[in-house]
């Protein structure tokens, strides 16, 4: 089904990892892999049973950004001038949409150098966990070009304003440490942790109410745009929907009972 990520399911079924698989370019992003990552997360999204979503990279980098060989070529076997537009348009920003509008949590596993289009693909998920020997670059300006997959719209609001322009004019290597430092990473774990540690989170998130946490995603994204008043209308409108879920049911019942909720994620 796929040829360049490579799918792992836990819980049965209801956790869905998503490895870049090409550690031979250290996991450079092409036009297949691209639209693999693009229709995993809508079938997750589909997917009653899948419940939370998670991508990291095989071997030693978690993407080294757009594979710059196959996007020269595009030039070649398309004709067009406006190429790099194009790969943009095309393949970039449909799976930045699906991410943000995923259902579900879509969080990011670093587990390694994340530069470039590979960066912000860690940062636009709901939130990224990385080891310590990871590392952020946005390379962009280092080949004469903007951040892209969203990094534009994201980096000013994920940082102060003076931080974003730093990062995006420099290029400058942000270690892990660094990038939690600066609240754009949710966690670190030491290398030898961090697929245990990682695990746990995904695992704790998984079990949460499937339901509640779709509409704070939307609540928090909606935030971008709205007014407060707007806002707090749409926390009364999207609240109500939570207490009528399944999992608000069971919520009060354990809360009531003193034990353990058991959430379904309906």
């Amino acid at each position: 089904m796929y040829t360049q990520i490579e799918i792992d399911s836990h819980f049965e079924g209801q956790l869905q990892i998503a490895y870049l698989n090409q550690p031979e370019t250290y996991n450079s992003l092409t036009k297949t892999m691209l639209r693999e990552l693009k229709k995993f997360v809508q079938d997750c999204n589909a997917d009653f049973n899948v419940r939370c979503v998670a991508i990291s990279g095989k071997g030693k980098a978690f993407c080294s950004g757009q594979n710059l060989k196959e996007a020269l070529s595009y030039k070649d076997e398309k004709h067009e001038e406006r190429f790099i537009q194009r790969i943009v348009v095309d393949y970039y920003n449909p799976l930045v949409q699906v991410i943000i509008n995923a259902q579900k949590p879509v969080i990011s596993l670093v587990n390694g150098p994340a530069v470039g289009a590979g960066a912000m693909l860690a940062l636009i998920c709901d939130f990224a966990l990385a080891s310590e020997n990871a590392y952020f670059s946005q390379a962009f300006s280092n080949l004469g070009l903007i951040p892209d997959t969203a990094g534009t719209y994201f980096l000013p609001k994920l940082m102060s304003r003076a931080q974003a322009f730093y990062l995006a004019f420099t290029g400058k290597k942000l270690s892990a440490n660094e990038a939690k430092q600066m609240g754009i990473v949710a966690d670190t774990f030491s290398a030898d942790e961090f697929q245990v540690k990682a695990m746990s989170v995904l695992e704790q998130i998984t079990m949460k109410p499937t339901v509640a946490l779709a509409l704070t995603k939307k609540a928090f994204n909606k935030s971008y745009d709205n007014s407060l008043n707007e806002q707090l209308d749409l926390e009364g409108i999207l609240q109500q929907e939570a207490a009528e879920s399944e999992d608000f049911q069971e919520g009060i019942a354990a809360f009531i009972d003193k034990r353990t909720p058991t959430f379904k994620g309906k």
